[in-house]
């Protein structure tokens, strides 16, 4: 049994964070999660998913993150408490409908939890979603720690019961991620039947029909504001909200999120807890304005440390200006004064050296030569460029299409989007990707460079986008391409799952996040049914491939090219190989090659590499997925495979 059901209470775990979301979440008596995969978030469906069966709940891989809100919200309306997952990106996709629910409420208990990834370790972008909590009108909670992690979750229904409002939950990567000591509270025992209740009053959101609209705006706003008031009161006496140091600081340090263990590091590291105070908020939004205020009427010197932007600074110097009178005049360190980055993550040692400065104490982290001696000894590493993994068919496809482009002359070029094949915009991909932003923009900016012939534009353009992808994003486009006659070609990477993520299953697949069977939805069958010409190929096949995509670069109107191919890292795959792939030392030519060591140059696979000494390439055999690809390149027949039995 895994420890997110220990029925224990009081019991020490050792938990990820998201595992104590999760935990916090059963703790409330959460009936129905639904989310979108995307790191850092994804861990916490996968663990709800898992004991699903014995907690009765139901748990979803939605379609997209708006979707993802929207079950959420149908949960909520027939009095159940629910959550939704996402990672920063998300909360844009799900905005549209968040702005409406402002307006009608909540019922049960309902959470949009978004995990954020400051330094974009695994992301394209650094977003901050405490921004759409202002703009909703919405409270905002920030975990300080793990067992805030999961205790803060049981408030947060708790809480969005007792307001009918959503309530926006931030973790950020180094809290989902991380693992700390969680002791665990009670799961109770509810079996809570869902009921829409829907014949009240037009204006009655807790009995009646639940719409937003012309006429009703005024209202919902006023109903809204009045429930943020209640949450102000609330959180003057939360204890998310904590302060340590002496009585008349020198220094104030306000933060929140994992912000707060690298401000308590630091000041500890500097010795200076009789100095600093430090003032850790769990409620950002809205601000507990009565606490803050008291605490800025302690002291002169004010740090604000918080990642990415500046959100909580610009509030508390908003607060400070309209409570001078109260406060007196304060002095402002943070992003904005260049104490701290304006991007990327925050660590304690930046802080560290944030807090001296204003300080003007004399402190030397490490020896001065120390920087000096591990910047050098980077370099004594072997170079390992990003690339694709060995056996992956994003190799095999950007290859095939790559050659097809040279092929058509016109100096064609792809769209990409957001996943793994993101690598084609490096030499692994052939360098074959010139635009990539959000998921689906792919095709969309395709679709507009399509439009572009009666301009005189003569380029091929090809989008790509993945499975998991072609689902949340781009079928939109797909139906204004064709509806709109651009001239495009959509390649579907189709590897079976949501593979950068965690192959958590999407629409396409036999099976659901509770891992039951599922009816899949064929992607070939709706690009045929909005009235695309569609084709099929497995990548591996590199030459069908290619001859299909230069076919299809000749071709007018939208049509789509569906390669599929399981991903080798999926569970179903991974460590079978299909080939032993070998290399005769008698056939290969190495540079004097035609090739000129196309296998380890051009193709670049991690289970190929080249023995100077014998000047002749090789085959890894623990990393080779054997997938043959290389095999099927080889001008000289050199790199031999045969099939496994």
């Amino acid at each position: 049994m895994s420890n997110l059901l220990d029925p224990n209470e009081g019991t020490q775990c050792l938990f990820m964070g998201n595992e104590a979301i999760a935990r916090g979440a059963l703790e409330a008596g959460v009936s129905v999660a639904a989310g979108y995969p995307g790191t850092p978030s994804s861990e916490i469906i996968e663990n709800l998913s898992r004991v699903a069966g014995e907690k009765d709940l139901y748990v979803q891989w939605a379609t997209n993150e708006k979707i993802a809100t929207e079950i959420a919200a149908a949960a909520s309306f027939a009095g159940l408490r629910s959550i939704c997952t996402m990672k920063q990106n998300g909360i844009h996709v799900a905005s549209d409908f968040l702005l409406h629910l402002t307006g009608t409420g909540v019922r049960g208990g309902m959470v949009v939890t978004v995990c954020e990834d400051p330094g974009a370790l695994s992301s394209q972008n650094e977003a901050d979603a405490r921004y759409f909590a202002k703009m909703f009108e919405v409270p905002l909670l920030e975990p300080g720690d793990f067992q805030e992690a999961k205790d803060m979750m049981k408030w947060a229904l708790e809480l969005s019961e007792e307001l009918k409002t959503f309530v926006i939950f931030r973790s950020v990567t180094r809290m989902s991620h991380a693992s700390g000591n969680v002791r665990l509270g009670r799961l109770p025992d509810l079996k809570p039947r869902a009921y829409f209740s829907h014949k009240g009053p037009l204006l009655n959101f807790l009995t009646g029909p639940m719409v937003t609209g012309p006429g009703v705006v005024a209202y919902a706003r006023t109903v809204q504001q009045g429930r943020l008031k209640t949450a102000i009161s609330l959180f003057e006496q939360s204890p998310f909200n904590s302060y340590a140091g002496p009585d008349r600081p020198e220094l104030l340090v306000v933060t929140g999120s994992a912000c707060y263990l690298y401000s308590k590091e630091a000041i500890h590291t500097l010795n200076l807890e009789d100095r600093v105070g430090l003032l850790k908020l769990g409620t950002t939004w809205p601000l507990p304005e009565g606490l803050v205020r008291r605490h800025l009427a302690t002291t002169e010197k004010v740090l604000i440390v918080e990642e990415p932007q500046d959100f909580m600074e610009e509030n508390i110097k908003i607060l400070a200006a309209e409570a001078a009178v109260e406060v007196g005049f304060k002095t402002f360190f943070g992003k904005k004064s260049g104490h701290l980055p304006t991007s990327g993550e925050l660590n304690p040692d930046l802080i560290v050296t944030a807090v001296k400065g204003i300080l003007g104490v004399q402190y030397e982290p490490v020896p001065q030569d120390y920087a000096a001696t591990a910047f050098s000894s980077m370099f004594k590493s072997p170079g390992r460029e990003l690339t694709f993994c060995p056996g992956c068919p994003h190799r095999a496809s950007f290859l095939s299409l790559h050659n097809a482009l040279i092929l058509d002359g016109r100096e064609g070029f792809v769209c990409g989007d957001v996943g793994c094949y993101g690598i084609g915009v490096l030499p692994a991909g052939f360098s074959t990707v010139k635009t990539m932003f959000s998921m689906g923009s792919g095709l969309g900016l395709a679709t507009g460079f399509g439009q572009l012939t009666r301009f005189g534009m003569d380029q091929p353009v090809v989008a790509v986008c993945g499975d998991s992808t072609f689902f949340h994003a781009v079928m939109p486009a797909l139906v204004d391409a064709v509806h709109n006659q651009s001239d495009v070609t959509l390649v579907v990477l189709d590897n079976s799952g949501t593979a950068m993520t965690g192959f958590q299953p999407h629409p396409g697949l036999t099976v659901n996040a509770m891992g039951e069977a599922s009816p899949p939805v064929d992607i070939a069958e709706i690009c045929r049914a909005v009235g695309a010409e569609v084709a099929q190929c497995d990548p591996f096949d590199v030459q069908t491939t290619e001859n299909t995509l230069t076919a299809m670069l000749k071709r007018q109107g939208a049509r789509v090219v569906i390669l599929k191919q399981i991903c080798a890292l999926s569970p179903e795959k991974r460590g079978k190989k299909k080939y032993e792939m070998s290399v005769r030392e008698d056939l290969c030519l190495g540079e004097k090659c035609g090739c000129n060591r196309m296998c380890t140059r051009i193709l670049r696979c991690p289970g190929i590499y080249w023995d100077a000494d014998h000047k002749v390439a090789r085959i890894d055999e623990v990393i080779c997925a054997g997938c043959g690809v290389c095999a099927n390149v080889c001008p000289t027949g050199a790199i031999q495979k045969v099939e496994v039995a």
